[in-house]
């Protein structure tokens, strides 16, 4: 290995070691997700279906009846398209319904909305207009209005909770120019006065959602290092920085594929004073605070994956039935027919994940950040393919522009706005690249606390020894238990035949998921964290194994309640789910390609394939 490769390794490592020290180290929580790639199915942890208290459905329902309305009557989704803007009228209608404050408790002015209520709004809202939703969820997911629930002074909520009850809009400024998913290379600074009562700030953030029109952003910037049994490190500290505040400027307003009407851009810190009382959480506590944020925050995207797919079902279903072919219906061709299914049943799938993880995130006894973050990868995968399929079956009518459609007086469904819109789910709150490197983590979790002590140089020879005698005594239980299973245990046996079927199969492939993983780690050791395709797979099957058990759970309660056809979506999603998990163990066995497709990729970037690239225009 050459020096650079070298530097280029201690510099990962670095970046690896920053972002470890600020995750929350310890489970204090049942996670089924964590379970589940352990080898332990616990189908008790979400069955039977959480389900929402009449009073508070009865609120969310009040709700969404007001906005609904709101929004048909004032809002175009195409105009917002065509002008890129949203019109001033929807901003102060939504402010005088509380849609800032969705979240914020009661006594200060909020609407004091659960996670399940708030994930239904962002449902109906995403399911009609892109653009609004993000403007609504950013603010309220990620923005302002989140930390400071969870982590606020009292101060601090009596001062901004009741802006938002208002109509104040707020944003999250972490990402940089030239900093995506590795913070410890930020570079706005905050330094603080001599008096120490202020810090000042000074540096440049990109891609800031709703940064543009905010009045106060949550902003990630580095304070002065500290020193750790001898190691410079790096501070991160989040603060809330009021935009009127002299300094602050508006570079840039971003241009994208689609959402069109969102107001992101580039914005600048040019000296701008913020007082130390706006620090949240505390000094060097910022990464924290963003990771545990994004654990709910993430949850939007599920909810809002939902509302987009249910609106493609609908478009597909009816053009299916319409649209005639050679003397009948397209839904009566195979080929459209299983994209239909598909569609429904995925559909089906991703409202099970969704109202699962909305009530997991109510729940305080639960640890739910695998399960946000495997909620927000599948749903996001998902909810993509079937808006590319329902375009598909679209046609031509699909690809062409609604406002095109509407004056040739034909159906006008939007698709190709709502193909372009939903796009971006796959990148923002983490790409899925980063989704599975940040799910490997959290699942690999309770191997690494085992093996970490034998691992570092600081940990005493007699604490070692003892670490390994534990680690032994453990794994000598634990892996044989991982080949047993085959009686179907007491809470699977009232469930229909179908759905018990398919999670015994969720039991057995668990187990099977942790002896690869296992086998993985004893095999790779540290190299395993590189080893990003075996994770990868890893990760899927995980996600999979999830959301066949959401999907059994959810389908579980709606039988109960009469809705028979429930099984039937989910035994169709459980049968596709189970031949993708068993193509994807197969493609992690001894016959997979992954080290001749990384010499070609190798061989890309050296340009030996730069011959490929003939006859363009470059």
């Amino acid at each position: 290995m050459s020096m650079f490769d070298k530097n280029i390794s201690q510099e990962k490592l670095k970046s690896l070691e920053f972002a470890e020290a600020a995750r929350e180290q310890e489970w204090k929580s049942p996670s089924y997700a964590l379970n589940l790639f352990h080898g332990n199915a616990d189908f008790t942890l979400l069955h039977p279906f959480p389900e929402q208290s009449a009073e508070e459905k009865k609120a969310g329902d009040e709700y969404i009846e007001k906005i609904e309305k709101f929004l048909k009557e004032n809002l175009d989704p195409d105009e917002v398209d065509r002008t890129g803007l949203i019109p001033d009228k929807v901003y102060k209608g939504l402010a005088a319904l509380g849609a800032f404050a969705l979240k914020v408790p009661k006594e200060y002015g909020g609407m004091g909305f659960s996670q399940y209520n708030y994930n239904r709004i962002m449902h109906l809202v995403s399911s009609y207009c892109g653009s609004t939703a993000v403007l609504l969820s950013a603010h309220q997911s990620i923005g302002v209005p989140q930390p400071l629930k969870l982590f606020g002074t009292p101060e601090q909520k009596s001062k901004y909770l009741p802006m938002f009850a208002q109509g104040a809009i707020s944003a999250f400024a972490l990402t940089e120019p030239s900093v995506g998913s590795d913070p410890r290379k930020m570079l706005t600074t905050a330094v603080p006065t001599e008096d120490g009562k202020h810090y000042i700030l000074n540096g440049e953030k990109l891609w800031c959602t709703n940064g543009l029109i905010a009045d106060v952003i949550a902003v990630m910037a580095l304070t002065p290092s500290k020193t750790v049994r001898g190691k410079e490190v790096k501070q991160i500290t989040a603060f809330i920085v009021e935009t009127k505040s002299p300094g602050f400027e508006k570079i840039h307003r971003c241009s994208f594929m689609g959402l069109h009407g969102i107001q992101i851009g580039l914005i600048r810190f040019n000296n701008v004073m913020v007082p130390r009382e706006n620090i949240i959480l505390g000094e060097g506590e910022g990464l924290k605070l963003a990771l545990m944020t994004l654990n709910t925050g993430r949850l939007t995207l599920p909810a809002a994956s939902a509302g987009i797919a249910k609106w493609c079902l609908y478009v597909a279903r009816v053009w299916s039935g319409k649209r005639q072919q050679w003397g009948s219906p397209i839904g009566e061709h195979e080929a459209v027919a299983l994209k239909l299914s598909y569609i429904a049943s995925h559909t089906f799938a991703l409202d099970a994940v969704t109202w699962l993880t909305s009530a997991m995130a109510d729940d305080k006894h639960r640890d739910i950040r695998i399960e946000a973050a495997v909620a927000k990868y599948f749903s996001t995968e998902v909810s993509w393919k079937i808006a590319d399929e329902t375009l598909q079956i679209r046609g031509g009518s699909g690809y062409e522009s609604s406002s095109s459609l509407r004056q040739r007086g034909v159906d006008y469904w939007p698709v190709e706005r709502v193909l372009r819109d939903v796009r971006i789910n796959r990148i923002i709150e983490g790409t899925s690249e980063i989704m599975h490197l940040f799910i490997a983590r959290e699942a690999l979790d309770p191997h690494l606390s085992k093996i970490k002590p034998l691992l570092s140089g600081r940990t005493p020879i007699l604490v070692k020894a003892i670490a390994a005698v534990k680690m032994a005594a453990y794994y000598a239980f634990w892996y044989p238990g991982l080949w047993g299973g085959f009686i179907v245990p007491s809470e699977l046996q009232g469930l229909p035949p179908a759905l018990q079927g398919h999670m015994m199969y969720v039991r057995s492939a668990s187990r099977r998921l942790a002896r690869v993983t296992f086998h993985n780690m004893v095999i790779y050791q540290q190299k395993l964290e590189s080893k990003q395709s075996i994770l990868n797979r890893i990760v899927d099957i995980g996600t999979e194994l999830f959301a066949m058990s959401a999907a059994c759970s959810y389908a579980a309660m709606l039988h109960k309640q009469g809705q028979a056809n429930a099984v039937d979506l989910a035994s169709v999603f459980c049968n596709e789910s189970r031949k993708r998990v068993e193509a994807t163990f197969k493609d992690g066995g001894c016959c997979n390609k992954d080290k001749a497709s990384l010499r070609i990729a190798r061989k890309v970037l050296s340009k030996e394939f730069e011959w490929m690239e003939n006859e363009i225009i470059k």
